[in-house]
């Protein structure tokens, strides 16, 4: 009795030890890929799986978004200037059975093979190109690793270049470069408004020519101007002096003019007509 508890024992153990071995569960982001005595079986989709233990073996295939750093690469570029590059790419498995069959190690294949790819597509375009065209680069990595991993049963749904250094003196050139910018830029801005304000004052003086009270006025202004700043001394224009001793000359014969229309008319008429020395003046 006691002998057949034990075989009764025994088999469960190993009926527990055969079950275990024999269920695999395929999650939901994942695929399974199933071979029996080393040959393909075909594609298992998620859920719970049964296979024949020791027979059978099943490969378990993430279908997720990968996120791979690409680490930094030493390039040249064409015009023969060094700089390191680092890039990330984003990829994923659209084919489990050709990325079980196709590969040993797709993820370190794509790493590989990505790098190479940065350096190769960098490498021909220059700097300037590099630093302000990146969305071209990544589209041209992209394309070039979509065709080497369509194979492989891969996708390649990014890449981003993630950093550019540059040396040190090509850093001080930049900066030296892009400081002359900025002041041939303000010099252009300067001529531009220079032009501009001679232009406005060819209209104005036109004005003023055909109107000189204009000019008087201004220069007027132009003291009260000067005024505001309570200015110990003040300098008087050379055309606003004469005007100031027309303007003199001009209220003098104005005020001679007045100060002679109020002289009695008989006087008037005795200073316009004088009476001859021993002459007499008729009755």
């Amino acid at each position: 009795m006691e002998l057949l508890i034990t075989l009764l024992v025994i088999f469960v153990v190993l009926a527990l030890l055969v079950f275990a071995m024999a269920v695999r569960v395929v999650k939901q982001y994942e695929k399974g890929v199933l071979f029996r005595f080393g040959r393909l079986v075909g594609p298992r989709p998620p859920g719970l799986r049964i296979i024949i233990p020791v027979v059978d073996v099943l490969h378990r295939v993430s279908l997720r978004i990968v996120t791979m750093p690409i680490q930094s690469q030493g390039i040249i570029t064409r015009d023969n200037v060094s700089v390191d590059v680092s890039a990330v790419a984003y990829f994923r498995v659209v084919d489990a059975v050709k990325s079980v069959i196709a590969i040993e190690n797709v993820y370190a294949a794509i790493d590989q093979i990505a790098q190479t790819t940065l350096r190769k597509v960098v490498g021909q375009h220059t700097l300037d190109e590099t630093l302000s065209e990146t969305d071209r680069i990544n589209l041209d990595i992209r394309e070039i690793l979509d065709v080497a991993t369509v194979e492989w049963g891969v996708e390649v749904t990014l890449v981003e270049l993630k950093d550019i250094q540059l040396p040190d003196s090509m850093k001080r050139a930049m900066a030296r470069q892009a400081e002359a910018e900025r002041e041939k830029r303000a010099k252009i801005i300067n001529a531009e408004g220079e032009s501009l304000a001679a232009a406005a004052l060819g209209d104005a003086s036109d004005t003023m020519m055909a109107h000189p009270l204009a000019l008087q006025l201004r220069n007027l202004q132009s003291l009260v101007e000067i005024g505001v700043d309570k200015n110990t001394t003040v300098v008087f224009p050379a055309p606003l002096m004469s005007t100031i001793g027309e303007l003199g000359s001009f209220l003098a014969r104005e005020t001679a003019a007045a100060a002679s229309s109020t002289v009695p008319i008989d006087l008037a008429k005795a200073t316009a007509h004088p009476v001859p020395k021993g002459a007499t003046e008729p009755v």
